[in-house]
């Protein structure tokens, strides 16, 4: 399902990154150590008691030397497009301020949910503050404290009540899905066109999950498909156009109904640290991933050009080291009758199980080829593992003591999976539990 979005809007110095990080927690503060994933976001995922959501920090949009109310403007112009709820985060300590009142302005005319948000309320005597906000008119404001963790579920309560109830269109287990990802000018919106055929990007409109990814259904070979399409959709306006953070934000509704992500990169204009933003995305919700890089007509070439390029990407997507690359030009359409088979494999290999029996096997293959690590003179003891999921595929190996499982070597536990059952295309999860 396709998560509701809350967007964190106020002039500056209100605290925004700081409710942010307590909204989202652990997913900020405590990131995978994975070679190549950037770590600045403005973007998270949250949950709060049943309740999934993305959430966007406008305090963390960079747009650099702007007047204070344009910047106010951008900010304003995002969440409108984004959010489905918005959480106005105002300054106790400070009361109203004129700046607060031209943020109301603007946040009237979103048509949007907004719940406000009196920040620095830090203890019970300072609540009398908040009652000066009921003049902004966004109903009752809620006091909170981000540096003490105050009233933040109180806020979440009153945006949860504002979720939309958002329809999913559901298709058959053997239909695969997938998205094109990438920052704005790779090709996303020709490459779909290439794959249906069409002078078009929309060949049947369907009613998606979301406000801007549209499906089109496309079956080849007796296979079933569809195109999560986001590309072509990205609105002028300025706040877009300055900074590439945005293609992040519908890139990653498209991600969540996804089997398989196609990371698009432009040959002509080679990788940027915006692509491993945008695939670091894909790789962390667990998709399988193609790697495919567009325009490869534009290039000049020699025998060893792809195999370059090919290395340059592996240097720089080292947590991707699982996903196919396929190299194309979605204008001339030569090569693309090579991506399907590669989206069909990812798939697959998305979806495999693999018997209990044979995985212990290779466990205790792996183990015997490289015997387990110690830590403080305890070492530690495998038992059995077990599939537990697929899409990703995800194992639960069963130990004397989890925290003896290092990443070095749970990384050559999972080299060993793949080399007996492939998965290329798909991260596969490896989980430590203690045997009770």
């Amino acid at each position: 399902m396709v998560k509701p979005v809350i967007a964190i809007v106020g002039r500056p110095n209100v605290g925004k990154s700081t409710i942010f990080n307590r909204i989202v927690g652990e997913r900020i503060s405590i990131v995978e150590d994975i070679p190549g994933v950037t770590r600045d976001r403005i973007y998270s995922s949250g949950e709060w008691l049943t309740h999934d959501f993305n959430i966007i920090d406008t305090g963390g949009i960079d747009i650099g030397e702007e007047p204070f109310l344009e910047q106010i403007r951008q900010q304003a112009e995002v969440a409108m497009d984004e959010a489905d709820v918005i959480i106005f985060l105002t300054n106790g300590k400070e009361g109203v301020t004129a700046a607060d009142e031209e943020v109301a302005k603007i946040l009237y005319r979103t048509k949007k949910p907004v719940v406000l948000g009196v920040n620095k309320i830090d203890n019970p005597e300072m609540r009398d503050q908040i009652y000066d906000f009921y003049a902004l008119g966004f109903g009752e404001p809620i006091p909170i404290s981000g540096s003490h963790g105050l009233g933040i579920g109180d806020l979440l309560d009153e945006a949860a009540k504002h979720f939309p109830k958002l329809d999913q269109t559901e298709y058959d287990e053997d239909v695969i899905k997938f998205s094109l990802i990438g920052r704005p000018n790779v090709g996303k919106s020709s490459l779909v066109n290439a794959i249906l055929g069409e002078e078009r990007v929309i060949v049947s409109n369907i009613a998606g999950t979301t406000r801007d990814a549209i499906d089109s259904p496309y079956t080849y070979d007796e296979q079933r498909y569809v195109i999560i399409d986001t590309a072509g959709i990205r609105k002028k306006g300025k706040v877009y156009e300055t900074t590439e953070k945005y293609s992040v934000l519908r890139a990653l509704r498209a991600i969540e109904r996804s089997d398989v992500v196609l990371v698009v990169i432009n040959a002509e204009e080679g990788i940027i640290e915006q692509d491993k933003k945008i695939a670091g995305y894909a790789h962390e919700a667990g998709r399988a991933v193609v790697i495919v890089v567009n325009k490869w007509d534009a290039v000049e070439k020699d025998e060893k050009t792809m195999k370059e390029f090919e290395q340059k990407i592996r240097d720089h997507f080292l947590f991707l080291d699982y996903a196919p690359i396929v190299f194309l030009s979605a204008k001339t359409k030569k090569r693309v009758h090579t991506l399907l088979p590669m989206i069909n494999l990812a798939s697959e290999n998305h979806s495999m199980r693999v018997e209990t029996s044979v995985l212990n096997d290779i466990i205790m293959d792996a183990v015997a080829m490289n015997p387990t690590p110690t830590d403080k003179g305890k070492r530690l003891k495998i038992y059995y593992a077990t599939q537990v999921s697929v899409k990703p595929p995800t194992f639960v190996i069963f130990v004397n003591e989890p925290e003896l499982l290092h990443f070095s070597y749970e990384r050559f536990l999972e080299n060993r999976i793949r080399d007996a059952f492939g998965f290329e295309g798909t991260p596969i999860k490896i989980f430590a539990r203690e045997r009770k």
